[in-house]
């Protein structure tokens, strides 16, 4: 059987027609141009569907769901979009407007929620209960309970971002002080570096951002492992900020996994270590089985998967 998976982000809108193992069959994106009527990008999502079933040689009545990720608060039953700052959009009810494109059962969650389920189905190794972290332009979450996707009473939960981690700090996104969204996203590692950039002139990363052209997620890290002392404070600092927040899930939910994805994650055993000892020696279980600590393996993947998911 085959499901219809959809990663609705601010950048681009990435989908993939995805088996019930789990396996993308196919996928591809388009621009999602986010600035335009909501109605538009609906369009865009379904002509990039029906062009991915007419690519591997399908009729449409042989996709049995959809299943749509979106950044966000989502109403899971009624598959309408209450809130999502990244796109702005509010009170759309997207599960419904899809369907006037395409008449299949179709699911809406928060797209972090669908990361999450999505990591789970191929590298959560049946655990009891599974969390995703991801950091890209915020800090994402997603926690699966028994193979279920934990959305609370309300929908909203699983907003692991925001907690706080710095009483009265940065201000975020969200209109509060202080959230691990403020401190350990991609955006605020960059933040850090520029900061660093400005107040030290000797560091390796300027020749690093001279020859990328900008300032990423990577910088800090690449000038650190060739031994820039200002750019190991600064990834020393960034891992503990991260840290702190991992202390906090475990302490929670403790999970058997907690899985860190986006585009930092790839840097591997260099960030996961350093993560890794810290929570292990501060977290309030230190006397039983330790969570396991890793970083995700699905990337972009992740989204696709777990929201093809969410249609079986």
């Amino acid at each position: 059987m085959y499901y219809i998976g959809i990663d609705l982000g601010g950048t681009n809108i990435a989908a993939g027609i995805v088996t019930e193992e789990g396996k993308i069959v196919v996928k591809d994106s388009v621009p999602t141009l986010s600035e335009r009527p909501t109605d538009e990008i609906v369009t865009d999502m379904a002509n990039l569907s029906k062009k991915l079933v007419q690519s591997i040689g399908i009729e449409m009545n042989e996709i049995k769901g959809i299943g749509i990720g979106c950044p966000g608060t989502i109403d899971f039953e009624t598959g309408e979009i209450v809130y999502s700052n990244n796109i702005k959009i509010n009170h759309y009810p997207l599960a419904d407007k899809f369907k006037e494109h395409i008449p299949l059962p179709v699911k809406v969650d928060n797209d972090a929620n669908c990361a999450a389920l999505g990591e789970y189905k191929i590298n959560g190794h049946c655990a009891s209960v599974f969390a995703l972290v991801t950091l890209g332009t915020g800090v994402g979450g997603g926690v699966i309970i028994n193979g279920k996707v934990f959305r609370g009473f309300n929908g909203a939960a699983g907003e692991l971002g925001h907690m706080t981690i710095v009483s009265g700090g940065k201000m975020c996104t969200c209109g509060k002080e202080g959230c691990l969204e403020s401190y350990a996203s991609a955006t605020a590692l960059i933040s850090q570096t520029k900061d660093a950039l400005e107040t030290h002139k000797d560091t390796i990363m300027h020749g690093i951002v001279k020859k990328e052209g900008k300032i990423s997620g990577r910088t800090a890290f690449e000038a650190a492992k060739q031994g820039d002392e200002v750019a190991k404070k600064v990834v020393s600092n960034y891992e503990r900020y991260l840290a702190d927040g991992i202390v906090s899930i475990e302490n929670i939910f403790q999970s058997e996994i907690i899985a860190i994805g986006g585009g930092i994650s790839k840097e591997g055993d260099y960030l996961i270590e350093p993560i890794r000892e810290y929570v292990y020696n501060t977290g309030f279980n230190k006397h039983m089985t330790k969570t396991k600590i890793v970083a995700a393996q699905l990337f972009n993947d992740a989204g696709i998967i777990g929201a093809a998911m969410l249609a079986i």
